[in-house]
């Protein structure tokens, strides 16, 4: 279990729950790990902004049996998104960017994009091009509507071609990924479909050059130091490389996004998968959210541009891409009551969701395990820190968390 003395002691009442009922929570990671379901984990839980829970569980390291530290660093991959979208709408509050421009305005390499239509020749699969209806948008970067995708989700030609053109890259930078971005079609007309997709790593390009930093100093500068988030960021120094926390080894699990190697680190500040952080610090990024904007006297945006984020951006008439189960429970399901906001997940009703939570809260989760949510109605915020890449594994223990957080609030 934790060192109690790293961080401040919980007060589980104080905040609102039941600490008797949040030791379920501590049984269920803790035989968990002894069962060999997990490796380790971090799980975070603040309420009016008082720190009700926030324990350790099992090995950092499984292979070194170096036991979880509450300041262990994680590879939070789409965790990540949010952090570049805040930096986005900083830029956008201080008149350098407006949300309804084309991306080309600001990347004129995307100026000429086309869409890439696949056709089936006598069982042969051609791809064709046709031109953009309109151009994508700011907007349609933060909402996953700009007609990018991923390569890695799914087998179409496009993607094929975002494969063979190694988009994903973690040695190359922002400007090399964005070349390599420009001669590859779009795979859905702009606006017209949600695809989860390289839109926030083109928006972390685009807060390169408006802001004159790599995203890298941005997201220290701007975002990481004023709020007092000292282990986030894209590159580790040699004392946070050894607080690394480390994923199961599992031969028959491959990862679906490059991950950190303090051996080789990336030069590719990935503004949709590339910061490392922990639970402390991300815990004090959310708290910045669910204050509407600032924390203990740091304000970062307003409190309209934080419920403009948090606010479904997704059109009733918007066609939805190549849903796969590596987006587990994250992914913005309809069916589910859930919509997409500017970086983060919204659920826009009570009932639909077969976990619990309330309208109006927001979440987003990455492919190496992590996973948080934040709601307004109850206050709350919660953290799992989690290095797993099997999506199934990920999957339920989103869902776990949910029932779990809940049932212990008075």
């Amino acid at each position: 279990m934790m060192n109690t003395s790293a961080v401040p002691m919980p007060q589980a009442e104080a905040a609102g729950f039941s600490s008797t009922r949040l030791q379920r929570l501590t049984d269920k990671f803790t035989a968990d790990v002894a069962n060999g379901d997990i490796p380790g984990a971090v799980v975070l839980i603040q309420r009016d902004g008082r720190l009700a829970y926030w324990q350790t569980f099992g090995a950092r390291d499984p292979v070194a049996h170096a036991p979880m530290q509450p300041d262990a660093m994680f590879r939070i991959a789409s965790m990540t998104k949010p952090v570049t979208v805040v930096a986005a709408l900083m830029l956008a509050e201080e008149g350098k960017l407006l949300l309804a421009d084309a991306v080309s305005r600001y990347l004129p390499e995307l100026k000429s994009l086309q869409v890439g239509v696949e056709l089936n020749e006598n069982g042969e699969r051609k791809l064709t091009l046709q031109p953009v209806r309109r151009e994508m948008t700011v907007q349609d970067l933060m909402r996953h509507t700009s007609g990018l995708t991923y390569g890695m989700f799914g087998d179409s030609l496009v993607q094929r071609a975002y494969r063979d053109a190694n988009t994903m890259d973690d040695q190359q930078s922002n400007a090399e990924m964005l070349a390599k971005l420009a001669r590859l079609p779009l795979l859905h007309q702009p606006g017209t479909t949600f695809e989860y997709s390289m839109s926030t790593d083109v928006l972390g390009r685009l807060v390169e050059v408006v802001s004159g930093m790599d995203l890298n100093q941005f997201v220290i500068q701007r975002i990481a130091q004023p709020l007092r988030m000292p282990d986030t960021g894209f590159l580790l120094d040699a004392r946070q490389a050894q607080r690394l926390a480390e994923p199961r080894l599992d031969p028959a699990t491959t990862p679906v996004i490059v991950a950190y190697t303090p051996a080789r680190p990336p030069k590719w500040f990935a503004g949709g998968s590339g910061l490392v952080s922990t639970a402390g610090d991300y815990a004090r990024f959310c708290q910045m959210l669910l204050n509407g904007g600032e924390l203990d006297g740091v304000r970062l945006l307003s409190r309209k541009s934080v419920a403009l984020m948090t606010s479904n951006h997704l059109p009733p008439d918007v066609s939805y891409g190549v849903f796969t189960p590596e987006l587990g429970l994250t992914a913005p399901l309809p069916r589910l009551g859930q919509g997409y906001g500017l970086g983060v997940g919204v659920r826009l009703e009570a009932g639909r969701s077969p976990v619990p939570g309330s309208s109006g809260d927001y979440f987003w989760g990455g492919a190496t395990g992590p996973y948080f949510w934040i709601d307004p109605a109850e206050r709350l915020i919660a953290i799992l820190m989690l290095q797993e890449f099997n999506l199934q594994r990920r999957a339920y223990y989103r869902s776990v968390l949910r029932n779990l957080v809940y049932q212990a609030l008075e």
